[in-house]
């Protein structure tokens, strides 16, 4: 009998499950709280890896839409110090490597357009959750042989499966954003490059990314004890004074940001979270295992989840099968990143940064050198 599926949540994760059952004759409906796929900013950039968000992408059937998307030169990264020195530059070529870039915006857009109309209920507010069963805020009721906790940080899935929440990390990020930076901030655009670029110090440190559409995103990473005192560095000011043993050039990324920063305090359930089988019901993604972004894993293994757990659903003749074996697969795999993204969460902004992250990437230059140019 052919499983149905009901997926909360309409993110990177919940959205590539339900493309993968498609294409392999498997129902299911999404319940979305965001009235549209546009409905809110969908986030800066990230990499596509080949073994984890890029595979799939082929299970999806939409490898070539990718490629047609993303950005070979965003893989460009520079890591520098506080005063502006670039302690390691490596630069996209135009035979490109194993990780190209791509918006989270435009990635999800191909995901939605890939789905029959109707798969997506926008605007679907679930208000309780069961084993087979979900309530909306209308009072509809939707029932599936399976339901799927694809639905981020804050999962109202979860708790049937796991007591767990997200704790604190002790750093926090602020946003800011810079627009048409070539034209109206060329000293930014300039320092941040093509890709990524990280000045790193001992507890804090400025994160850009360049993504498409000429902007640049900037996270300014704050170690802090307490999360909420991150509201209180959401201010041009305050942040500035925080980083004022930093260059010019790179205090000129948060200068010259426009708009609202925005606070954001890095949390991530406990390393090796798992929980025991309960009929009917499976996480994936950040409701299963949300970690700091610092081993860049986080849609990646969404994606994978989605892609194994899709897999797995269209290999076995039941659910609980389906499930137990993709369990089995997916808890060692994202034990092993959460505990990359602590240990490099703590390297990253120990004393001495950033000379951890400059040996890091060394070695990761190292292995995986760019394909020849044909």
């Amino acid at each position: 009998m052919t499983p149905t599926v009901a997926i909360v949540g309409g993110g990177l994760g919940g959205l590539t499950l339900a493309r993968v059952l498609h294409t392999r004759g498997i129902p299911s409906v999404v319940c979305e709280l965001d009235a549209s796929p546009a409905a809110r900013d969908q986030g800066g950039t990230l990499d596509l890896h080949e073994e984890s968000g890029q595979r799939a992408l082929v299970e999806a059937g939409l490898l070539g839409e990718f490629r047609a998307a993303a950005r070979e030169e965003g893989e460009a990264l520079r890591i520098l110090d506080r005063h502006g020195a670039v302690r390691f530059d490596e630069t996209a070529d135009a035979s490109g490597g194993t990780r190209p870039e791509i918006d989270r915006g435009a990635l999800k857009r191909i995901l939605v357009e890939s789905l029959p109309e109707g798969v997506v209920r926008w605007g679907a507010k679930v208000t309780a959750v069961a084993p087979g069963k979900l309530t909306l805020a209308t009072g509809d009721v939707v029932e599936a042989d399976l339901v799927v906790g694809a639905d981020g940080a804050w999962s109202k899935v979860r708790p049937l499966l796991s007591g767990a929440v997200p704790g604190y990390s002790g750093m926090s990020f602020v946003e800011a954003r810079l627009s048409d930076v070539d034209e109206r901030h060329p000293g930014p655009a300039a320092l941040v490059g093509a890709g990524s670029m990280f000045a790193l110090a001992e507890g804090r440190g400025l994160i850009a990314q360049r993504t498409g559409g000429g902007w640049i995103r900037v996270y300014a990473a704050v170690t802090t004890p307490d999360p909420d005192t991150v509201t209180e560095l959401a201010d041009r000011d305050r942040l500035l004074e925080v980083f004022a043993d930093f260059s010019a050039g790179l205090r000129a990324l948060v200068a010259e940001s426009e708009g609202v920063l925005i606070p954001r305090p890095i949390r991530a359930l406990p390393v090796g979270h798992r929980w025991p089988r309960l009929p009917g019901v499976t996480l994936l993604g950040d409701a299963a295992h949300v970690m700091s972004p610092f081993a860049g894993e986080g849609a990646n293994l969404a994606m994978l989840d989605a892609a194994e757990l899709a897999l797995a659903l269209a290999a076995h003749d039941d659910v609980e099968s389906a499930l137990a074996a993709y369990e089995a697969a997916m808890f060692p795999r994202a034990e092993e990143a959460a505990r990359s993204s602590a240990d490099n969460l703590e390297a990253c902004f120990a004393p001495g940064a950033p000379a951890a992250m400059v040996e890091q990437m060394t070695r990761f230059a190292a292995g995986h050198p760019r394909k020849e140019s044909p």
